[in-house]
């Protein structure tokens, strides 16, 4: 099993984003280190008291700077507030500057409508799904030189690495996504945290219409990732406990509360105690939002989900407040997969 990090750049309470950005550099050559495939930055924005990570782009450069060979990207580049041509032409000169290392995840999403309309962002398109498709297949194209000739972008050239293009990947947490994904010939990537109960629905979706990407933008066969929150520690005890968390902070997103994670020990406090440790296995059916365990708990459960629907990748998420506890939970996966 391959795994990947997706990380936020979470600022850590009476912190600043230079914090964040600091802890993510640390978490990305630890990540290295313990041998993680990839090491992916979201994009949130108008969430400046506990999320830094508003720019992808920025911090791939710096990551890649501070990194020797693990793959960096976007988890991911929100299309629908920016110009194909701008977002090819950013992670073309990102893949110049670390050739063979860049992904460029791309996926969508709409925020505060402040936000929104501070990027110039249309939140009310007619055809969403349509509109999303034509902007990744756009971007794809203006990469891979897979315009036509006659076509008025044709001739537009980007700067490029000798011999690599970005690699691209479709994130998304729906079935219309892994449409998209399918259509296009591209990598999929599902995001099982927001969505878990559609998880074996979006993926046989996915390749129902795998189609080879016209430009080789893609693998021959259909090639998928599960993005999934952990929490690992030592004992499944402790590990449900940093889980904690991740569960106070759902709770508190869907009561429209946003800010930094509460720590674990207000995370139990909020709940009323400390969460059940995640059944080993799961019932059959059952997905969860997030998962916790020791090593050998996660490799077990994680094979499970990945069986499920048949993926052999997995990029993990986590909502851990405390950075030595994040960067350990990392550690101890990495060790029990047996990366």
């Amino acid at each position: 099993m391959d795994l990947s990090i997706v990380d936020l750049a979470p600022i850590p309470q009476d912190g600043s984003a230079t914090d964040a950005y600091a802890n993510t550099v640390d978490l990305a050559r630890s990540a290295e280190e313990f041998g993680y495939e990839r090491f992916w930055v979201a994009e949130h924005h108008g969430m400046a008291d506990h999320i830094a990570s508003t720019t992808p782009e920025t911090l791939i450069a710096h990551l890649a700077a501070e990194t020797d060979e693990i793959r960096i990207g976007s988890g991911t580049v929100l299309l629908n507030h920016y110009q194909p041509f701008k977002v090819a032409e950013t992670f073309a000169s990102l893949d110049a500057m670390a050739p063979g290392r860049v992904d460029l995840g791309l996926g969508r999403a709409t925020g505060i409508p402040a936000v929104d309309q501070a990027l110039g962002t249309d939140r009310h398109k007619q055809n969403p799904d349509e509109d999303h498709a034509e902007k990744i297949e756009a971007t794809v194209s203006h990469l891979y030189d897979g315009f036509p000739e006659d076509h008025p972008y044709a001739d537009i050239s980007l700067p490029r690495s000798a011999d690599d293009v970005p690699e691209v990947w479709v994130l998304g947490s729906s079935p219309s996504s892994a449409e998209i994904a399918g259509k296009l010939g591209l990598r999929y990537c599902f995001a099982a945290f927001i969505r878990p109960n559609l998880a074996e629905r979006a993926f046989e979706t996915y390749r129902e219409h795998f189609e080879s990407s016209d430009v080789g933008a893609g693998p021959d066969d259909p090639e998928g990732m599960l993005a999934i929150n952990v929490a690992c520690a030592e004992t499944d005890e402790e590990a449900a406990r940093l889980r904690a968390t991740a569960e106070a902070a759902y709770k508190r997103m869907r009561r429209g509360e946003v800010g930094s994670p509460p720590t674990v020990e207000a995370a139990i406090d909020e709940l009323g105690g400390v969460p059940e440790p995640t059944p080993n296995p799961l019932p059959d059916g059952e997905w969860s939002r997030s998962i916790s365990g020791n090593p050998e708990t996660l490799s077990a459960l994680l094979e499970q989900l990945t069986d499920r629907v048949g993926v052999d990748s997995v990029v993990v998420q986590n909502t851990i407040a405390d950075h030595e506890d994040v960067v350990r939970s990392h550690e101890l996966l990495a060790e029990g997969v047996g990366l």
